[in-house]
């Protein structure tokens, strides 16, 4: 046998028992490592934007606005198609109460918000008009975001794959008209995290022991519909 075709045999042979060893890792418990996660990424930063953004609207601060549009332009979001099962939460209300927003805010509403609160600041509308049209180039490795309206008393399911030993982010920005919750479990059925204040800005972040899928649950617990993003790095 030639030295080039032991060598292709060899190769073959590690692949195979690499393999071998991938398939037959430890997936029992939590899909979690015990150590604290990685520093926060893109999807943290587009969720302190929008938080930013709702401080600034309620202390009329141009200033605190024109940063989180800035915040939010300077990350790059990919809109993607996930699958999702909706369905009526047991026991819950499912009468509205209105219809609510179609989207959260954007980037151009934060900006329309920002010139708004400026008023006839001239050097604060000028910092405004640079944001807008400054560069909308990302950062590298953005963050994925899909849309749902979900209807109040109702919940939507997903199941999201995350790499092992890799921060794992994701965030609910929902458009500030009712009180969402988030459930993360692993393919085990463990708590990953569980959020049930009153907000519909929810992030959560941990690091997986291994590559595996998550099944991420949002409960819309008011009485209206809230459309929000899910956000995922």
């Amino acid at each position: 046998m030639s030295l080039k075709r032991i060598s292709a045999v060899l190769a073959t042979t590690a692949l195979v028992a690499a393999g071998g060893i991938a398939l037959a890792q430890d997936k029992t418990g939590e899909n979690v490592t015990k150590e604290a996660p990685a520093a926060e990424g893109v999807v943290a930063d587009f969720s302190v934007a929008q938080k930013l953004y709702q401080w600034g609207v309620a202390h009329d601060s141009a200033v605190a606005v024109a940063a989180a549009a800035e915040m939010l332009k300077s990350i790059d979001v990919k809109d993607v198609d996930r699958e999702v099962v909706q369905a009526a939460i047991e026991g819950a209300d499912t009468a509205e109460e209105g219809e609510g927003a179609d989207a959260p805010v954007s980037l151009e509403d934060m900006l329309a918000k920002a010139k708004e609160l400026a008023g006839d600041d001239a050097e604060m509308l000028g910092m405004i008009d640079d944001i807008e049209m400054a560069s909308s180039k990302g950062r590298i490795g953005g963050a994925s975001r899909t849309l749902s309206r979900l209807p109040a008393g109702y919940n939507d399911t997903y199941r999201v794959p995350f790499y092992g030993n890799s921060l794992a982010e994701l965030a609910i920005v929902g458009d500030g008209d009712a009180d969402l919750d988030l459930l993360v479990t692993d393919e085990n059925g463990n708590t990953i995290c569980y959020d049930t204040s009153y907000s519909d800005q929810l992030y959560c972040a941990w690091t997986p022991r291994w590559d595996g899928y998550f099944i991420i649950t949002v409960k819309n617990m008011g009485r209206v519909r809230n459309s929000y993003y899910l956000l995922t790095n």
